[in-house]
This record gives structure tokens, C-alpha cells and sequence, in this order.
């Protein structure tokens, strides 16, 4: 039980589209906060186009922190967030500022407020043989996870090949299931009153924004900016092209599809996405859900009475 004293932790969640940053923004100006990004891919710098990160004229001046944080090439798991974000929590609080976490990485959430394991060490040994069959049989390794451990392979996508071994060595190592191993090492925070906002649009009007959104991204030069990365270095093998957007805009360069079939595979796959961030967020009874926008005057009025209530 939390008294009067217990310092607010804000979360903005939702589905891609949904405003989250709008509305983490708006809170931040309005109960001087900072924001903690919770979106796995605008960790990385150089992904902006595709990632539709926020651009500083739209941050308006509030600090963000694990936003353009890592070259696309460095690895950052669900443990490294949480860990990480506990000590941006820790200075945000040190200034006396409300840290408002904006997101739509839901295992982020988990990691951070509920504590995860760490698991087996890598073995790169059973990875690389594990990685060898999924490429000599695609969808291999995911077919595996599910008679191994059925939770875990509802979680994962069926194409993040990387979760999947992880999952898989984690089970093969430990000699059970993952998702039985939740919470063991890290502790769950403490010290803070939670306020999770949740939004909701519309379903019809949020895939409608999110097709125009994608549509954007050509627009304003996805190509040059994957062509950009290529001639940095970043081969089609780095992690963080492999995600939705970038994989197309590769397959455009490779010859494999043209621009009009992969604005269409961006759109159908960010909206397939979209619905299973809603669905993961659902299953969390500590959200309070806004039906709306967050960039809405109105979700935004009432978005900002919830905080002002908890921090009163």
C-alpha cells in the first residue's frame, strides 16, 4: 500500500499510432515531467523515419532518455530495459520530476515492473545450431517453442527469430518452461504509485492513421534512410532491420518487391501489430483505458485529471 508521499510513475501505453508520445509530452509540460522511451526500436539511432520517432521540435523541450541510445547494430534486451530504466527513474526522481515511461514495448513494461529473470547465460554453441535449422526450414524453431513452451510461443511473432531462440535456450537450459521463470531474480519496483494510461482508439480510425502514417514514411525518404544505414555499414542482417518497414524497404533495394507491394506489407503488418500490442496491454488489470487519441484535447483533459488525482 502506497501513502501520500510515494513518489507517481506515469505509463503511456498502447498501440503504434495511438499517440503515446503526443500525450506523454503533454503531460510532461503540464506536471513537469521527464520521459522514458519504451519502444524497443527508437532506441536506436539512425531509425527515425521508419520508427516514426519523435522529433525534437515535438519533444518541445522535455528530456527523453533511452531514445537515439544505441547503434543498430548493439543488442538490448527486456532485462537491459529494465535495468536502465531504473536508473533513469532514479535521477528523474533525484530532480523532483515526474518520470512518465511512453511506450508500446508491453515485455518492456513486464521486465521493468514486475522483475525478470535472468535466465541461462547465452550458449552460442546450441544458438548457432538452433539459427542453422530455422534457416534451412523457416518457421522451424517456432513450431518447437510452442510444443515447448506454449505461453511463451503466443508472446513471440512467429517471425522474431531471436526471442524464439532465446526462449528455446532458456527451456533447453534450464530444463523447463520460460514463462515459468518470471520474477525469480530482479525484484519488482517498489516505491512508486503506478499510473497506467492506456489508449484505445477507434479500431477503424486507428488502422486509418496508421496506413496514412506508413504512406509518410515513403514520403518522407524511408528509402534514403535505409539506404543511408546500408552505406554506413549495417548489413540486412542487423537486428534492427529486421523490423517491420526497414525488412521491406530492403526487399525494395534487393529487387524483391516494388514500392507500391511493400507500402501495402508495412501497412497490413504494422496493423497486425497494433492489434497484438492492444491484446497484450488488455491483459493488464492496472490500466486505466482512454477510447481515444492521445494528441485529443479531450482524452488529453482527462488523461491529465487522472495524474493530478495520484499526485494529489
Amino acid at each position: 500500500m502506497h501513502n501520500a508521499d510515494t513518489p507517481a510513475l506515469v505509463f503511456v501505453l498502447g498501440p503504434t499510432g495511438s499517440g503515446k508520445s503526443a500525450l506523454a509530452v503533454e503531460l510532461a509540460h503540464r506536471f513537469d515531467g521527464e520521459i522514458i522511451n519504451c519502444d524497443s526500436l527508437q532506441l536506436y539511432r539512425g531509425l527515425d523515419i521508419g520508427t516514426a520517432k519523435i522529433t525534437a521540435e515535438e519533444q518541445r523541450g522535455i528530456p527523453h532518455h533511452l531514445l537515439d541510445a544505441l547503434d543498430p547494430e548493439e543488442v538490448f534486451s527486456a532485462g537491459d530495459f529494465a535495468r536502465e530504466s531504473r536508473k533513469a527513474l532514479a535521477a528523474i526522481q533525484e530532480r523532483g520530476k515526474l518520470p512518465i515511461i511512453a511506450g508500446g514495448t508491453g515485455f518492456y513494461v513486464r521486465a521493468l515492473t514486475d522483475g525478470l529473470f535472468d535466465g541461462p547465460p547465452r550458449n552460442h554453441e546450441l544458438r548457432s545450431r538452433l539459427n542453422d535449422r530455422e534457416a534451412s526450414k523457416p518457421g522451424l524453431l517456432h513450431r518447437y517453442l510452442r510444443r515447448l513452451d506454449p505461453p511463451a510461443a503466443a508472446r513471440i511473432h512467429s517471425n522474431d527469430v531471436q526471442k524464439t531462440v532465446r526462449a528455446i535456450e532458456v527451456c533447453l537450459q534450464s530444463n523447463r518452461p520460460m514463462t515459468g521463470q518470471f520474477g525469480q531474480t530482479e525484484e519488482p519496483l517498489t516505491g512508486y504509485r503506478f499510473v497506467k494510461l492506456g489508449l484505445a482508439p477507434d479500431r477503424d480510425a486507428l488502422y486509418g492513421r496508421i496506413n496514412l502514417r506508413c504512406q509518410k514514411m515513403f514520403d518522407r525518404g524511408l528509402r534514403a534512410e535505409v539506404e543511408g544505414l546500408l552505406a554506413k555499414g549495417y548489413g540486412p542482417d542487423t537486428k534492427a532491420l529486421e523490423s517491420i518497414g526497414y525488412k521491406q524497404m530492403l526487399d525494395v533495394l534487393a529487387g524483391r518487391m516494388t514500392e507500391a507491394q511493400a507500402l501495402a506489407d508495412i501497412q497490413m503488418q504494422t496493423r497486425r501489430y497494433a492489434k497484438r500490442q492492444l491484446t497484450w496491454f488488455r491483459r493488464d488489470p492496472e490500466i486505466q483505458w482512454l477510447d481515444g487519441f492521445g494528441d485529443d484535447p479531450a482524452i488529453a483533459a482527462r488523461a491529465h485529471e487522472i495524474v493530478r488525482l495520484i499526485k494529489s
